[in-house]
């Protein structure tokens, strides 16, 4: 972590403070480089123990009660009573004057600090290549030993103050940072200094949701992959290739499995056999308390919750209005389209001065009757396979009593599902909202959140499935009033509904292209930098 502080004091404080990490091929590799080193080897003696004699050993941890820092060091060369520490890297030899970057030569001077702390005697310490076979050595002169003990100081003081250092400013380190994604730099800086973010990790995790929804099937794990078991079939997964796991009604889980998923950080969502989201299983998630405390004093502040929620509101409007001018079926006729897009443009206006949360709530409702009662304008008109049938004449749930509805309350329940997870991953609390009203079990953040994604997402989803025959009427099944969508139906809206959270799009502020799945993860993150003052205002998703 001393080594990261020197490097980027951001990226320092994300992983020891914040807790913060990601994968990525650079860190892969160099865990594969340490994978002999990291192999216990060896006794250290005690220092009054050394005598003449040569030893090599591996992967020592040793402490300093004066410096307060801790040490596990790859390898310890010990020749005629002196120890030389001697740390491993997986790249080239740098082409420095010194020999090696400062970073790597502070983390050196550390251990060397450690063991004189220790009673060994340390003169000299050295860095292995990997990657070219070379032996760097590392001089301890007194600068050097300076500006170790200035960076422990630093890094212990920044921890206590519990103030995250600003983004480094266009620098070359970024681009193959593994923490870009989460630390989102230029987007920050967008906000401080004006300067356009370059696409530093637009890309996704090419890890996908693992739905399992057929009653009876048994998941259980092999090694590193997952199995499902269904009576005479099975299917096996991967678990690298795993990002969320999601069950629907009576499927069962071993224990082993899921440990595993657990410890990977892989959520499991449970739904009911109908579609109900009934909550989570995870690991230790999340134990960055700081954002969540700056989330508590956002919830607790009237006037940020209201100038949150005006804008929540705003965003939500102006999204049905651009789904509406989108997919308007000409064949539907045009009469009352512009009427509507007028309307809930003054409608948005309003909800941005609106004074308080219930003045709000009636300008969601009238933009919701606006929308909803123009949703049909939106199908296509029945052909020869029975499309006629979708209809839609108001929203209603608790339970949907149509086709239609039954498939908006189904995409809204996975996008809450979807909301909840990511929240949850950037720290924040998913239960403590500012806008919808707190009540038990309920993930108000999550619904805040998508809010300005129900149209473009779920509602995006039903219209596509309606529009291009996925789904047919006969798909769904009725229990006296109540409407829902049989295990063929919800086996074509999933595939439908992940279709569309890969859907590349162009952020608007940012103006880089990046998957839906993706840009809910930026917006999740930018909440909480919002939460936490690194950014004035939170910037709502308002597709053009």
């Amino acid at each position: 972590m001393v080594n990261e502080w020197v490097y980027c004091p951001r990226l320092a404080y994300l992983e020891w403070v914040e807790g913060e990490w990601a994968e990525s091929s650079d860190t892969a590799e160099g865990r594969r480089a340490h994978s002999r080193v990291d192999k216990d080897s060896g006794r250290l003696a005690a220092p009054e123990e050394l005598g003449r004699e040569t030893a090599r050993v591996r992967s020592v941890t040793l402490s300093s009660e004066r410096l307060g820092v801790i040490a596990k060091m790859d390898l310890l060369d010990v020749r005629d009573g002196l120890v030389m520490p001697v740390d491993f890297k997986k790249g080239k030899r740098p082409h420095v004057d010194v020999g090696a970057y400062e970073p790597e030569r502070v983390q050196l001077c550390v251990q060397a600090m450690i063991l004189e702390d220790n009673g060994y005697n340390v003169e000299r310490a050295a860095i292995w290549y990997a990657a070219s076979r070379e032996r760097v050595p590392v001089i301890l002169d007194d600068e050097l030993r300076a500006r170790t003990l200035e960076a422990i100081r630093d890094l212990r003081a920044a921890a206590e103050n519990g103030v995250r250092p600003p983004p480094l400013e266009d620098s070359p380190k970024c681009p193959r940072c593994s923490l870009a994604g989460i630390c989102l730099p230029d987007e920050t800086n967008l906000f401080r200094t004006g300067r356009t973010p370059r696409p530093l990790n637009p890309s996704d995790d090419p890890a996908l949701p693992l739905y399992v929804q057929t009653p009876g099937a048994r998941l259980r794990k092999r090694g590193r992959r997952l199995i499902v078991e269904m009576d005479e079939d099975k299917v096996e997964v991967p678990l690298i290739d795993v990002s969320q796991v999601v069950l629907f009604g009576p499927v069962s889980v071993t224990t082993p499995a899921l440990h595993t998923l657990m410890r990977a950080e892989i959520p499991v969502s449970w739904f009911s056999t109908g579609g109900w989201f009934l909550g989570h299983t995870i690991g230790t998630g999340n134990g960055n308390v700081a954002v969540r405390e700056a989330q508590y004093r956002a919830a607790f502040s009237d006037e940020r919750r209201l100038g949150f929620a005006r804008g929540l509101v705003d965003a939500k409007i102006r999204n049905s209005r651009t789904m509406l001018r989108r997919n308007w079926r000409a064949e539907r006729g045009g009469e009352g389209k512009e009427e509507a897009l007028a309307r809930l443009t003054r409608v948005a206006r309003r909800a941005r001065h609106a004074e308080n949360v219930q003045e709000l709530l009636g300008w969601e409702g009238e933009a919701a009757a606006i929308y909803f009662g123009r949703f049909d304008r939106m199908l296509a008109k029945g052909r020869d396979n029975g499309l006629g049938e979708f209809s839609f004449t108001t929203r209603n749930r608790r339970p949907p009593s149509d086709p239609t509805n039954a498939m908006l309350s189904f995409g809204y329940a996975l996008l809450a599902r979807a909301m909840t997870h990511t929240i949850s991953a950037t720290g924040l609390d998913p239960y403590m909202g500012l806008y919808h009203r707190l009540r038990h079990g309920r993930p108000a953040l999550a619904l805040d959140l998508m809010e300005p994604f129900r149209s473009i997402v779920a509602d995006s989803t039903v219209i596509q499935v309606v529009n291009n025959g996925e789904i047919k009427p006969g798909d769904f099944v009725m229990n006296g009033t109540a409407c829902s969508l049989k295990a063929a139906g919800r086996r074509a809206f999933i595939a439908a509904f992940e279709r569309r959270v890969d859907t590349q799009t162009t952020h608007p502020v940012f103006g880089y292209s990046v998957s839906m799945r993706r840009l809910i993860d930026v917006q999740a993150r930018l909440l909480a930098r919002h939460f936490q003052g690194e950014i004035a205002s939170y910037p709502h998703y308002l597709p053009r």
